[in-house]
This record gives C-alpha cells, sequence and structure tokens, in this order.
C-alpha cells in the first residue's frame, strides 16, 4: 500500500495551546510487533497537558496524545492479538495519538468489544486503565474500605466512583463544584465534598468519626496534598498520581512517621501496562465491567480535532466533567 499522508499535531516548543501545531506527515507500514491504527476517536488527558506545557519534558518537535480508538489497518510480523479489520483502542507511549492514523508498538493495543463505541473506548483506556491499577495493583483495597478521591468528578473521577460502588468501597470524592458533587454522587460517591465550601480533611475526619481513610488518590498535587496526609488513617496509603494544581512539594519522611506511619507512592499508568500481558489482562476487566453495566463511560464533551487548542483550554479551565474526546 503506497504511503500516505496524515494530519497529526504536534509541538515545537513549550507552552499554551496555541503551540499546538498541525503538519501532513507520511504513515507507513508496520514492522516486527507493530500496527497501523485508523483512528476513529482520541482521548483527552491532563498528561497531554502536562506534556504541551513541559511539566513533563518531551524532545522536540514532539507529537501528542496517549489514547484513542479506530482500526487496525496493518498487521506487522510476530503481532497475534490482533487482526486486520478488527476494532481496538489504547493508552501508550510514546506519545502521537492526535493524528488520523499511526504505526505503533501493538503490545498495549486491546481488541475493543463490540458492544463499547469508539467513543468510549477513546475516553475510557487511559484513565480505565487507570482507576484499576489504583484500586487492584496499588495497595490492597477491600470491600468496606474508605478512599479519599480528588477531582471525582472528572474523566478517571467518574470511573473511579462507579468501580468503588461496585465493589463495595466507600469512596469520599472531592470536587469544586455543587454540581460536580452530585455528579460524583450520582455516579457512586458515598459522600462528597466541595472543597471550595468546605475545608475537605477536617471533614473526612468528621465523615470517618475522627478515624481517616485507609487510601487518599489524589491527582491535583500542590493544592491538596498536604490536606491528603492529614486525611489518612494511621498506616494509611496516599497515591500520589498527578499534578493538576501543579508538582507535589517535596515529602519529609520525619512527617509520615509523625502523622501515624504513613505510606506514599507516585505510580505511572505506564509503569503498570509496559508487560503485554498484564496490559491485556487490565483493559479485560475494565472492559468487563463496561460490558457489565457496573461502568457507564461519561462523554461529555467532543471537539473536532481540528479543535484540538479549544479542548485543551476547556480542561484546564476546569470546565469539563467526564471525558473529552477528538473526533476524527
Amino acid at each position: 500500500m503506497p504511503s500516505e499522508n496524515v494530519r497529526t499535531v504536534f509541538i515545537e516548543k513549550f507552552g499554551g495551546p496555541e503551540e499546538l501545531k498541525f503538519i501532513e506527515r507520511p504513515v507507513g507500514d508496520p514492522g516486527p510487533g507493530e500496527v497501523r491504527i485508523r483512528h476513529k476517536a482520541c482521548g483527552l488527558n491532563f498528561i497531554d497537558v502536562y506534556q504541551r506545557t513541559g511539566l513533563y519534558p518531551l524532545d522536540l518537535p514532539a507529537p501528542l496524545g496517549m489514547e484513542a480508538s479506530g482500526i487496525i489497518e496493518a498487521v506487522g510480523d510476530g503481532v497475534t492479538h490482533l487482526r486486520i479489520g478488527e476494532r481496538a483502542a489504547y493508552a501508550s507511549t510514546p506519545p502521537g495519538a492526535y493524528c488520523e492514523a499511526r504505526v505503533m508498538r501493538a503490545a498495549q493495543v486491546c481488541p475493543l468489544p463490540d458492544g463499547i463505541s469508539f467513543e468510549e473506548g477513546a475516553a475510557m483506556m487511559l484513565k480505565g486503565l487507570t482507576v484499576n491499577y489504583l484500586f487492584r495493583r496499588t495497595t490492597p483495597i477491600a470491600k468496606g474500605d474508605t478512599v479519599l478521591f480528588h477531582a471525582a468528578a472528572g474523566g478517571v473521577g467518574l470511573i473511579a466512583c462507579q468501580w468503588a460502588r461496585s465493589e463495595g468501597v466507600t469512596l469520599i470524592g472531592t470536587a469544586g463544584t455543587d454540581e460536580k458533587c452530585e455528579l460524583a454522587r450520582e455516579n457512586g460517591a458515598t459522600h462528597v465534598i466541595n472543597y471550595r465550601n468546605e475545608d475537605f480533611a477536617t471533614r473526612v475526619r468528621e465523615i470517618t468519626e475522627g478515624k481517616g481513610v485507609d487510601v487518599v488518590m489524589d491527582s491535583v498535587g500542590k493544592d491538596t496534598f498536604d490536606g491528603s496526609l492529614d486525611s489518612l488513617k494511621p498506616l494509611g496509603m496516599m497515591i500520589s498520581f498527578g499534578n493538576a494544581s501543579g508538582k507535589a512539594p517535596p515529602v519529609d519522611l520525619g512527617t509520615l512517621a509523625a502523622k501515624g506511619s504513613l505510606k506514599v507512592t507516585r505510580p505511572t499508568l505506564f509503569t503498570h501496562i509496559a508487560d503485554h500481558e498484564t496490559c491485556q489482562q487490565m483493559a479485560r476487566e475494565l472492559f468487563e465491567k463496561v460490558t457489565a453495566g457496573e461502568i457507564v463511560i461519561h462523554v461529555d464533551q467532543r471537539f473536532p480535532l481540528a479543535e484540538v487548542a479549544e479542548a485543551h483550554k476547556a480542561l484546564e479551565a476546569r470546565k469539563t466533567t467526564g471525558a473529552t474526546i477528538l473526533e476524527v
């Protein structure tokens, strides 16, 4: 098949949404262990913003985008889990999902069940697999445990609320408006806190009768970090997995001791899904919850790929709920 040019979003320097540029570049045939996928939709995530601004530096010029869904057009040697014409979705490094089609490693590309739309597939992979490792692969969480989850009305948060409800975990969700708090409650949060009106750490202590929570899941970073530590019970686990408000501050290990022998970890999704079989198993677990109706993927915003800069502005301004996709 002769090579064709496809539209791809690149940045040439770090900065604001205005740095997102379109270029035409050739997409060729897959080599060993690779596939070519024709995208139907791409996901939007805060990691894309971090990479665009340089918080997570990339070698420039660089494409952006970490998740998408589409149809497999070609399969390289050694790829056995995907077939030409099959529906698929992925969250994967390196960046490059903001495009019409691409050749990429096949290991983290997953067959997409027929009962899940391309929109849902593009919206759920990075966020849903993140929720999977938060609840199943970072620290033991059992039925009856209590979790504090920040940004509970966001794309990851709404999946987390539903995941917690499906497994009997009490989830206390925080959000910045009453409307977002209600959305989190509707999706399974047992308790909600509007952090703009209340000190969330104080409120957590009230909800838990002074005990604190077993686990905090914090993707906000700088603004919530200290309060998150104050919300934990002795021996509790703080999972810091994002920096929406800026980098979390350095941790004095003595503080962890003084607050009750606390534990802190900073995981990333891409460490968890680096192994092909682990990635595919995590995806199957996620797909099972969606197809069973235990988790509904909320695609609340849609932008044409051509309006990717506007999508970034909306995400950074916290004007979004649920997931946002780019239509290809």
